[in-house]
C-alpha cells in the first residue's frame, strides 16, 4: 500500500496515512497536496488524480506529547535495528530482546534496561550482565523523548524522495 506523508499546518511531521485517506482529507477540503508521486495515479469514473505523497493540514493541530510508547518496534528504532553488543545490523526478524541487568536477578522491563540484541549475543550473555560476560554496550540505552519518537518514526533511510524536504535532518 502506498503512503502519504500527513504535515501539520506548520509543515512539521505528524504521520504516515494510507494514500486513500489523504484523498478523502483532500476531498474533504482538511488537507492540500504538497507533493505528489510521479508516476503513481488514480483514477475515477470521470477523473484522474496524480497520487499525493505529502499532504499539509489547513488548520493547525496542537499535539500533546505523551511520551513515547514502549514497544518492541521502538525498541528497535531506537536501537537503529542494530545488536547493542556486536554491532551487527540485521532485519527485526533477526533481533531479540535482551534485559542489561537479568530479569532472573530482578531486571526490569524498562526503557533503560531494554536493548536489541542478535540471537548469538543473547545466547553469549545469558542470564550474565554484561560485565560478568565480558561484553560491551554500544550506547547506554534510555527512554526517548518526543523528538527521537520523530526521528524514529520518520527514518529518511527509507523514505520516499519526495518526503526528504518535510523530513527533519539530524
Amino acid at each position: 500500500m502506498q503512503q502519504t506523508l500527513l504535515l501539520n499546518a506548520s509543515y512539521e511531521p505528524l504521520s504516515v496515512i494510507s494514500w486513500q485517506r489523504a484523498m478523502t482529507m483532500w476531498c474533504l477540503k482538511k488537507v492540500e497536496v504538497i507533493a505528489e508521486y510521479d508516476e503513481r495515479q488514480i483514477h475515477s469514473a470521470s477523473s484522474t488524480f496524480r497520487m499525493p505523497s505529502v499532504v499539509r493540514l489547513l488548520q493547525y493541530v496542537r499535539r500533546r506529547y505523551v511520551g513515547v510508547r514502549f514497544s518492541r518496534q521502538n525498541i528497535y528504532a531506537r536501537d537503529s535495528h542494530q545488536c547493542q553488543y556486536c554491532g551487527r545490523k540485521a532485519p527485526q526478524v533477526e533481533l531479540t530482546l535482551d534485559h542489561v541487568f537479568p530479569k532472573s536477578r530482578g531486571g526490569r522491563t524498562s526503557w533503560e534496561n531494554i536493548v536489541a540484541c542478535c540471537v548469538q549475543c543473547n545466547r553469549k550473555k545469558g542470564g550474565l550482565t554484561p560485565k560478568e560476560a565480558r561484553m560491551k554496550l554500544l550506547k547506554t540505552p534510555i527512554k526517548p523523548s518526543h523528538h527521537n519518537q520523530l526521528d524514529m518514526s520518520f527514518n529518511r533511510s527509507r523514505a520516499p524522495h519526495e518526503w526528504l524536504d518535510f523530513l527533519p535532518t539530524k
